[in-house]
């Protein structure tokens, strides 16, 4: 094997497999380093992708070409639309996924990809020249050199497992955690760095749970893909079940609360506020008679069940004890028990918005290590730091998206300016321009810079192309038909949809009106109407056309400022009037930006106004390029 890559990545979880695809499309030789080839791509908690704010980022990925999305079609063996009944910003996709059919899709997408090489080996150090990253050195002493290093090490870092009061070093169940390469981190002086935790219930033998006894969630079957290129057919449906905890369960879990990991003072780190242990819901709730638990399989060829909602660090006999007293759940077996895992990740405010380290040259972080929690905020950063890592390489300009571009510019935004005091989960409520950042318009939003960044082919190109040309026809031929009283259309509104036509009506103004579905308008006009995805974003920019504008409006007023570049090496105790505590946010952040200044806690509109007069004087005014 050579030695020397144009970026290496180092670990083959969901950042580390989107960062080394994103690169090996773009023409770079790319080597993946990971602890177990077999293991890449693995589900460690969860078997399921997407949710609210998670369903778009997946979404996000497909449009540039990632895997994600793909691995998640050819793997989902349950589908859910969240907020089906809300408007389109906040509507999600959620798949229940079979973890060997998800591993092996991705496994077989980065295979297919002739720039990317795996290797199986732990990384045990960074080599350093001159503060410059130039490769990594394996745990069997193997030098491999690169222009351009990503880590995406997940839980591994200083990984600890506590079950009770019983802990051990590991990245996961079943895997050694890395303490080297920590400690080389640790180690800079100008790194800053903590501990967090995150956990995962006991796993339960489907053939002891009682079903009868449960209620009965079923797929949402057909439903909306994640991937905007390829139609996958989804393997076999299976059906998830809801139970509940009880006082029973509670009063269990609050006696033993001295025995979690969590409660006794052997976990340091905090745990994600939005996915707390069992444990925590009922010392934080402690009101609440009940939380609800999904039952959500593994796949279609493994009986175990994954009991979502009750992740816990408690002694393995508490849990068979707590467990036993929930709802179809009295003769449960226990197949692995829950545990809870805390491990090191390292400020996210010490990274560029394009997710390279500020102190060190040539290293990107992607992932856990940047303080978040969740496949899919893993898999964003992976592919954005892939795409930089290889920009960097071919000495092209650094590339981000906005806030208003993309929930991976909320994303990395918000990591870059507050840090991570806990694990970081995306929401839709963390966008303030959620009506542009939907789901289904993903494509409409990113396709074209991935096209223009390498990471699409020819063929997916001209698929767009079509779709995007689709869209403005449809939207020209609509607004140019006119529907009038007593012809077949109109019929057809009054006695099907419920819409009396008393005057002359354009078809664009017709789709504003909340009754009106793609079915109606290809029902219509059917000969005219065949691309269902273009048509259906026609009515949705149609029907919130006047919201639309007015975000667009807000973003163009705060975008001049906002996009003012602060130098790299901007001295801001020249800043006459600014308060000590201000200063101090500003060196110890060091934004990228006015408008990631303007973001920051305590930095006040008069500070921004004080800060724009003085890099005036510094140097003439940059912006970031839109």
């Amino acid at each position: 094997m050579q030695h020397s890559f144009d970026i290496i990545v180092v670990g083959g979880g969901h950042a580390g497999t989107e960062a080394a695809f994103a690169a090996g499309r773009m023409g770079l030789r790319t080597l993946l380093v990971t602890h177990s080839i077999e293991t890449i791509g693995f589900m460690s908690c969860n078997p399921a992708i997407g949710g609210i704010g998670k369903g778009h980022l997946v979404k996000e990925i497909s449009a540039m070409g990632g895997i994600m999305p793909k691995a998640a079609d050819q793997a989902a063996i349950h589908v859910r639309i969240l907020n089906g009944s809300k408007g389109p910003a906040v509507r999600a996709t959620r798949t229940q996924a079979d973890r060997d059919l998800y591993r092996r899709a991705v496994r077989r997408e980065l295979e297919s990809c002739t720039n990317v090489h795996l290797f199986q080996q732990p990384v045990d150090d960074l080599l350093l020249k001159d503060d410059q990253i130039i490769g990594v050195q394996t745990q069997l002493g193997i030098r491999l050199y690169a222009k351009a290093v990503v880590l995406t090490t997940g839980t591994f870092l200083s990984g600890k497992i506590h079950v009770g009061d019983k802990t051990h070093d590991g990245g996961r169940a079943g895997a050694s955690a890395a303490q080297s390469l920590s400690s080389f981190l640790r180690s800079h002086p100008q790194i800053r760095y903590g501990r967090l935790k995150t956990g995962t219930p006991a796993r339960i033998d489907l053939a002891s749970i009682d079903i009868s006894k449960l209620d009965k969630q079923p797929s949402e079957y057909p439903s909306t893909p994640f991937d905007f290129w390829e139609k996958y057919t989804y393997p076999q449906q299976v059906d998830c079940y809801i139970t509940h905890t009880n006082e029973k369960t509670h009063k269990i879990i609050q006696d033993n609360l001295h025995l979690s990991a969590m409660f006794s003072g052997n976990i340091e780190g905090p745990g994600p506020r939005y996915c707390p242990s069992v444990e925590d819901k009922i010392h934080r709730f402690a009101h609440q008679n009940k939380h609800q638990i999904f039952l959500e399989p593994e796949g279609l060829e493994t009986r175990e069940v994954y009991p979502n909602g009750i992740s816990t660090s408690l002694p393995y006999a508490i849990q068979q004890r707590f467990i036993r007293t929930i709802k179809g759940l009295e003769n449960a077996h226990i197949t692995r028990p829950g545990y809870a895992i805390e491990y090191d990740y390292f400020d996210p405010r010490d990274l560029t918005p394009w997710l390279a380290s500020k102190w060190i040259e040539n290293i990107f972080f992607a992932g856990q290590i940047n303080g978040t929690t969740g496949y899919e905020e893993a898999a964003a950063q992976g592919l954005l730091a892939g795409i930089n890592a290889a920009l960097m390489v071919q000495n092209k300009p650094q590339w981000y998206p906005k806030r208003h571009e993309a929930y991976i510019g909320v994303l990395v935004d918000d990591l870059n300016q507050q840090g991570a005091q806990e694990p970081y989960r995306m929401f839709t409520s963390r966008a303030e321009h959620r009506l542009l950042l939907r789901e289904d318009n993903a494509d409409i939003r990113l396709t074209e810079k991935a096209y223009e960044l390498g990471l699409l082919t020819s063929k997916q190109w001209t698929q767009w192309s079509e779709k995007y040309q689709n869209i403005q026809n449809y939207t020209l031929t609509l607004k140019d038909h006119v529907i009038h009283p007593g012809d077949s259309a109109s019929i057809y509104l009054d006695e099907q949809v419920g819409i009396k036509i008393q005057t002359a009506t354009h078809g664009h103004e017709l789709i504003k009106r909340p009754e009106i579905s793609t079915t109606a308008i290809q029902t219509i006009l059917p000969d005219t109407f065949i691309d269902t995805k273009a048509l259906e974003q026609v009515i949705i920019q149609a029907k919130y056309a006047g919201y639309i504008v007015r975000q667009k409006q807000e973003v163009e007023k705060k975008s001049k400022q906002s996009m003012t570049v602060i130098p790299k090496d901007f001295d801001y105790t020249l800043v006459q009037g600014l308060s000590n505590e201000v200063l101090e946010k500003l060196v110890q952040a060091r934004p990228h930006t006015i408008g990631q200044a303007e973001r920051i806690g305590g930095v006040t509109p008069a500070a921004i106004s004080l800060l724009m007069v003085y890099i005036k004087r510094y140097q003439p005014i940059e912006r970031v390029a839109t």
